[in-house]
């Protein structure tokens, strides 16, 4: 049987809208991480577009319980910061449990037009458009509306992100599995802690937490593989990088990636 190798992440590491792209059906095979498995190996990619850090911690938590034994690594790339995973009464039109992520663009109706032109199929624009109408169906929608209105601020998404990649960190040190964590944007970690806002001593402690050791970060101001892209000047497509922009991550990841797994064997 094949060691297995977990991928978590949102998009960026599902691969929406790059060369291979099948409609959103399947995840991608030229994404960063699946060019950093080694051969031999059984791709599990987790991923899912539009999830939070905690739904990215909740589903690859559930594929190590799945797989035990058998997996050799877990690579994440963590998300944005203003996404929540929440669970929701049961509705049957929701996702297969009761776990719904929700994020600013599922508020804005001005961002319809955003979702009209990513480039892809009917397919995906009518996943986009069920999507809208589940949500205002089930009460998800309002319930978005309401939080990033009155609740949502950047100390509480810190705080949740954090406390996620803690939590998964910390049970794939537990149970000696080898993990490498990297980052979509960086709004998650500022190059100086001093940067954060509202750094009191939770944060302070939380941050102390967290094995920077284990982390890929693109160039010397810990950029996310978003704003790298972005400064490099990749082709994009509506929101994500394309295919030469993984390709040339995976050769910058490939090395540290390399001993950061190789000091955990």
């Amino acid at each position: 049987m094949l060691k297995k190798f977990i991928a978590g992440g949102c998009s960026f590491t599902f691969g929406h809208e790059l060369s291979d792209d099948q409609e959103g059906k399947v995840p991608s095979k030229k994404t960063w991480a699946h060019g950093l498995m080694p051969t031999g190996h059984e791709y599990v990619c987790t991923a899912r577009p539009g999830s939070g850090n905690s739904g990215i911690a909740r589903r690859v938590f559930n594929a190590i319980h799945r797989h035990g034994d058998d997996i050799d690594c877990v690579v994440v790339m963590w998300s944005f910061l203003s996404r929540y995973d929440w669970a929701m009464p049961r509705n049957r039109v929701l996702e297969d449990t009761r776990w719904t992520s929700i994020s600013p663009w599922d508020t804005n109706a001005g961002n319809e037009e955003a979702f009209r032109t990513i480039s892809g199929s009917e397919t995906q624009q009518e996943e986009w458009r069920t999507r809208r109408e589940t949500f205002a169906s089930t009460g998800v929608k309002p319930f978005a509306e309401s939080i990033y209105k009155h609740a949502a601020n950047e100390y509480h998404e810190v705080y949740l992100s954090w406390k996620s990649i803690i939590w998964l960190q910390n049970i794939l040190e537990k149970k000696k599995i080898p993990y490498f964590f990297t980052l979509a944007d960086n709004t998650l970690f500022y190059q100086e802690f001093k940067h954060h806002k509202d750094t009191d001593f939770l944060m302070q402690s939380l941050y102390k937490e967290i094995d920077i050791t284990k982390w890929f970060f693109f160039g010397e101001r810990c950029m996310g593989f978003n704003q790298w892209a972005l400064l490099n000047d990749y082709q994009r497509g509506t929101t994500h990088p394309l295919d030469t922009a993984h390709k040339d991550a995976i050769m910058l990841m490939k090395p540290e990636y390399k001993r950061i797994i190789g000091e955990q064997k």
